[in-house]
């Protein structure tokens, strides 16, 4: 046989058996992806949902909890309002300007918190529960593909950008390829220490009006403390409107009237 041939047919039984190696995204790309990501959450305007979130703790009961999440996309003005079990009903979170706040009806009382604080003593962030701003808060770096399952996934690092206050500063982050919705996630502290893992197996979309578009959010999350390994989360948003709200309702005084 020829050699040319030769080098011809070993060269297509090798691109047969080996693999190809997906080339590394650039920088570029990599935001072009993590701004799809966020776009495809964002809805554009209002948004109530009523979620529904189990606590299970090492040596303690398993804790439900529901509670009403609003936002505003305009002024990325969010609350949470628990509005169970009864020894949480009234207690809710307010992020306004940037700044977190909980109240506590109980003691009549606002605290300010930060990124890192856990909602309602579960092992879920305020921005667990918001808009994505992925694009907007970390610099990505390729960590190249990984089969999750069925699914082909862009594996990504973020590093938080500086000046933002972020509940984790480093993410390993899972997109789907196909609809470039998030499967998983694992997120670090600075100092490279694993704090949680997170997965989302259900994603679902709605109609948006003021987006004019569909926008998609995840129907079920699960959370794994990997610092207390025992403990887990689970939320379900169990319905979601998006029509307007009124004006007045991103403030302390609404907060507090609905705690009465």
């Amino acid at each position: 046989m020829p050699m040319s041939r030769f080098l011809a047919v070993f060269g297509l039984i090798f691109s047969l058996l080996v693999p190809r190696m997906a080339a590394a995204l650039s920088k570029a790309e990599l935001v072009e992806l993590l701004k799809a990501v966020d776009e495809r959450q964002r809805n554009q305007g209002d948004w109530r949902s009523l979620v529904y979130m189990e606590q299970k703790e090492k040596d303690k009961v398993d804790v439900a909890y529901e509670a009403l999440v609003f936002r505003r996309s305009l002024d990325q003005k969010f609350i949470i309002l628990f509005t169970k079990p009864k020894a949480s009903q009234g207690q809710g979170y307010l992020r306004i300007d940037r700044n977190l706040w909980f109240y506590d009806p109980s003691v009549g009382k606002w605290e300010r918190r930060t990124e890192r604080e856990r909602i309602g003593g579960t092992n879920s962030r305020r921005s667990d529960f918001d808009e994505s701003r992925l694009a907007e808060e970390y610099e990505p770096e390729d960590l190249g593909q990984e089969k999750l399952g069925a699914y082909t996934a862009q594996v990504m690092k973020l590093t938080g950008k500086p000046n933002i206050d972020l509940a984790f500063p480093v993410i390993k982050l899972w997109v789907d390829k196909e609809t470039k919705n998030v499967l998983k996630r694992q997120e670090f502290a600075l100092s490279g220490r694993l704090l949680r893992t997170s997965y989302y197996p259900r994603w679902k979309k709605t109609y948006s009006e003021s987006k004019k578009a569909d926008a998609w959010y995840p129907e079920e999350m699960r959370f794994y403390d990997e610092v207390e390994k025992a403990n887990s989360t689970l939320i379900l948003v169990k319905s979601v409107d998006m029509k307007p709200l009124e004006a007045n309702l991103f403030t302390k005084a609404w907060l507090e009237s609905k705690s009465r």
